[in-house]
């Protein structure tokens, strides 16, 4: 939620008028729709933290898992509204370590018309900032914590370890 919080700093806002339970006030909410989209599966455990913030918001989606032996992006999932052209994105994962995943998932939000991208994240480190930002200059990203490198299997050290298998509560690493 607080990740959120510091992402929507940027964004644009209209004045509307609701009305309350006592009387109309005026607020302020985002100048455009917002879709937010985790990277399956690690990405969902930030998105309900994240929709009481944007009860309008949409949720598309993006199945991405690292081969463990070239540490690249395999997509295997996508799912993502038609109005990713004028929304604002918010992708988010929890860990930003090479980068490729976050980069692969960017180039796929492109492909489909999305250009108002931010990456959320909870731990990165400087080579996954280096490489989105290299790979795609134009994204913002958003980070609770800056480790400082990655082991030699491509984990943020000293990190969370799977934050996939934390979060559900499989694998070695809960």
């Amino acid at each position: 939620m607080l990740l959120l919080v510091e992402a929507a700093r940027s964004w644009g806002t209209v004045s509307t008028e609701i009305e309350t339970p006592l009387k109309k006030c005026t607020v302020e909410i985002p100048d455009r729709p917002v879709i937010l989209v985790p990277i399956l599966r690690a990405g969902l455990g930030m998105v309900d933290g994240m929709l009481p913030l944007v009860p309008d918001a949409v949720v598309g989606h993006i199945g991405i898992y690292r081969d463990e032996e070239m540490l690249r992006p395999v997509t295997y999932f996508s799912k993502l509204p038609a109005s990713l052209r004028v929304a604002r994105v918010v992708l988010v994962d929890p860990m930003l370590a090479t980068g490729n995943s976050a980069s692969a998932a960017v180039t796929l939000l492109k492909a489909q018309g999305a250009q108002t991208i931010q990456f959320v994240c909870i731990v990165s480190c400087p080579p996954g900032i280096t490489q989105l930002q290299s790979d795609h200059p134009d994204v913002e990203i958003i980070t609770a914590a800056i480790d400082p490198e990655l082991n030699d299997f491509g984990y943020i050290v000293p990190g969370l370890g799977d934050a996939g298998d934390r979060y559900f509560g499989t694998g070695a690493a809960v």
